[in-house]
Order: C-alpha cells, then structure tokens, then sequence
C-alpha cells in the first residue's frame, strides 16, 4: 500500500539546520510531486515548499516555496531512493510545528521540528 515516512525532525536553536526526509513505497515516485507543509500548534496546515516530478521533455524538477521560507529552505527528490527532503536553515522559532509530506494523493504521519529562542 502507499505509504509515506518523515523522518529529521528534532529540537535545534534559532539560526540552526535541520534536514527533513520523507521517503515513499507502494507507488511510482518518479512520477508524482511532492509537497512538504507545515501545522503550528492552533494553526491550519500550510505548504511550504512543492517539488513537481520531472517534466518529460526536460526531466527537471520544478519547485515553489512559501514565502516565509524563501531563500532558506530547499526542497530536493531522490528518485533512485524514493524520498524527498527539506532541507532547512536559518530556522526561526515561527518555524516550529508538525511537518508533513504530501504525494499520490497521501500524506505521511509527520515530524516534528520545534526551533527555540
């Protein structure tokens, strides 16, 4: 069955880094987006970062990020290994919250990333 796992979340200092993974099974990876999105305690879950599969004719990935990110996380896929990551830096304490990835129409079980002061 589809199935997808976060994993890299943890506890790190304002202005530190961290590297989110989500890894896939159970459909074909290559050939869906990928979307990494966040909920903060009492907030609505946000994307933050989209990975598209690759174009057809140019096998080049395609990404957007909110705005809140921009410049300091990047979104990247390994389709020989069937996982995506995020990598984060510069976080800031608004950074905290429950990350999850979203693929074929799926979502993961999440990680957690709580950024302190």
């Amino acid at each position: 069955q589809v199935q997808l796992v976060e994993s890299g979340g943890g506890l790190v200092q304002a202005g530190g880094s961290l590297r989110l993974a989500c890894t896939a099974s159970g459909f074909k990876f290559s050939s869906a987006a990928v979307g990494w999105y966040r909920q903060a305690p009492g907030k609505q879950r946000e994307s933050v970062a989209q990975i598209t599969a690759g174009g057809f004719a140019t096998n080049v990935d395609r990404v957007t990020y909110a705005d809140s990110v921009l410049g300091r996380f990047t979104i990247s896929r390994d389709n020989a290994k069937n996982t995506a990551y995020l990598q984060m830096d510069r976080l800031k304490p608004e950074d905290t919250g429950i990350y999850y990835c979203l693929s074929y129409g799926h979502w993961g079980q999440g990680t957690q990333v709580t950024v302190s002061s």
